[in-house]
């Protein structure tokens, strides 16, 4: 490996370790859901925001990082973010209430506008033979972080029920979720400190006006002999788009005409990526597993795999992504997430629910259960209707505190086939939409609005996941697993339609050559 190449991939690979906070920070609330439902006695609402507070955070970061990123740098703007994982970790470990919790963890939503500025970094110092590499390198992180969150949950919850001295002595016993919640502080850590061997972004200091250090950094990742030919091409950019500083110009350009087809690829792309649902699957993903009738403890343990699929298929799409290109891997990516979505759904269509004498007898743990003697035998045609006349019974809190041991009596369905439907999403959406939306983020856009546009368009895709993640535990309450896969299932549909008509190939093309392709004049 040469050592322009070298130097690209070890900055990369730096900027791309917040992808893997990201991940950690994200996933790891999906195992603290059934303990701090308990803890402080939450409705749907109420756990739905404590899971979706970061989403809620980036919403207010996202314009910050815009403006931040722009007059700051992309490598100030990083270590900016660092800090607020750091601290977000610290607080949420030592939440004394769920306001707290709330709080810290809105904190942490602050810093995930790294995903954003990470691809626009990478997209800005890798050569065009490498960049859908590069920048796919954020969401092999990404997934290494979600991997790392469900393991690392698995492990607590089992230290947790060995006992021992040492575990009493760290109050794993009692307080799992708060080590979960704090696993995040050293790799924060770590990261804060590397990001100080990155050099700046080469199109911001050009964009500033600094051309010399700009050709200084475009000599660690360019041969001597190249860099000129590589600041003219910038050069040309910022002379089409021209260099405005202005946040509220740099608005006006994207939503300008020129910009029309640009517009629709990144708004369709920053919707549909989030309105999968993929982070109510990722999220909440022992919830999601103990619906297929497994229990609490298989849950965790299950829950691994969706860690595993999503790198094995991250780390095919860097293989494959510059040899077969954006488009035909988003578009092929979508349709096959729609049909895994269409398989779970008519899963849980197919499902239903008996409990049977032997099986209340089996849950003597739970608080007047012989009151549900009214149910044995009775079968109900979908998860709703059983929830809500168990619900009835015990109450709603006790009801939900056993939901896991009540499904995994009562569940009469395929749970392999969903199962493997929620796997083959999994797999689909790190295939396609789940890089390549960033890939293609860190290469649409013009160098003299790229600064604002790809915050931007993450802080549309961040509303949309707040959305998906805020709703989830009330859309599965309210309406049921058949209509929330299926409702998911029916936004990719319609995304698949747009994109199919407007989403360009871009792969081995320079930034300038893009702009040249989407942009019209």
């Amino acid at each position: 490996m040469n050592p322009y190449k070298r130097n690209a991939y070890f900055y990369s690979t730096i900027v791309a370790i917040g992808g893997f906070i990201f991940g950690l920070d994200a996933a790891v609330i999906s195992g603290t859901v059934k303990f701090i439902l308990v803890e402080f006695a939450l409705t749907d609402l109420q756990l739905g925001a404590a899971v979706s507070a970061p989403v809620l955070g980036v919403l207010f970061a996202l314009p910050l990082a815009g403006i931040s990123c722009t007059r700051y740098g992309r490598k100030t703007t990083l270590q900016i973010v660092a800090v607020l994982y750091l601290v977000s970790a610290i607080a949420s470990a030592f939440a004394p209430s769920f306001l707290m919790l709330v709080i810290a963890r809105f904190v942490g939503g602050l810093a995930f506008s790294s995903i954003s500025l990470a691809s626009m970094y990478i997209g800005e110092i890798s050569p065009p033979q490498w960049r859908g590499k590069l920048v796919a390198m954020i969401q092999i992180n990404i997934v290494l972080g979600l991997s790392a969150a469900y393991f690392l949950n698995y492990l607590i919850v089992f230290w947790a029920e060995t006992g021992g001295s040492w575990v009493t002595l760290l109050h794993l016993d009692e307080y799992p979720w708060r080590w979960m919640l704090g696993v995040e502080v050293l790799p924060a850590l770590a990261w804060l400190v590397l990001l100080f061997f990155i050099p700046r972004s080469p199109a911001w200091l050009l964009n500033r006006g600094m051309e010399a250090q700009a050709r200084q950094s475009l000599q660690n990742i360019y041969p001597e002999a190249e860099v000129d030919a590589q600041l003219a091409e910038m050069k040309s950019s910022l002379a089409r788009s021209g260099s405005s500083p202005s946040v509220s110009l740099q608005v006006g350009q994207i939503f300008g005409k020129p910009m029309r087809l640009v517009l629709t690829i990144a708004l369709t792309m920053a919707i549909v990526q989030q309105a999968t649902g993929i982070n109510a699957i990722m999220f909440y993903a022992p919830t999601i597993i103990e619906q297929l009738g497994f229990g609490a403890d298989a849950a965790f343990s299950q829950a691994i795999w969706f860690g595993v699929v999503s790198v094995v298929f991250t780390m095919v799409a860097l293989v494959l992504i510059d040899r077969f290109g954006r488009r035909l891997m988003v578009l092929g990516g979508l349709f096959w997430i729609f049909l895994s979505l269409c398989v779970c759904a008519y899963g849980f269509h197919s499902a239903r629910y008996l409990l049977t004498s032997e099986a209340l007898a089996e849950m003597a743990d739970i608080p007047n259960a012989t009151a549900l003697g009214g149910l044995a035998g009775v079968e109900f045609q979908d998860d709703l209707s059983f929830k809500e006349a168990v619900g009835e019974i015990l109450g709603r809190e006790s009801a939900k505190t056993h939901e896991a041991l009540l499904l995994q009596k009562a569940a009469v369905l395929d749970g392999a086939l969903i199962f493997a439907g929620i796997l083959s999403f999994i797999a689909a959406f790190h295939f396609s939409v789940g890089p390549i939306m960033w890939v293609l983020f860190s290469e649409i856009f013009p160098i003299a609005i790229r600064g604002v546009a790809i915050p931007l368009f993450t802080l549309i895709s961040s509303f949309t996941s707040y959305l998906v993640q805020q709703f989830f535990p009330w859309q599965l309450a309210e309406t049921g697993a058949t209509a929330t896969f299926l409702c998911y299932g029916a936004i990719v549909l319609v995304g698949f339609w747009i994109l199919r008509s407007t989403l360009r190939e871009t792969k081995n093309l320079s930034l300038e050559d893009i702009e040249r392709k989407l942009v019209t004049i």
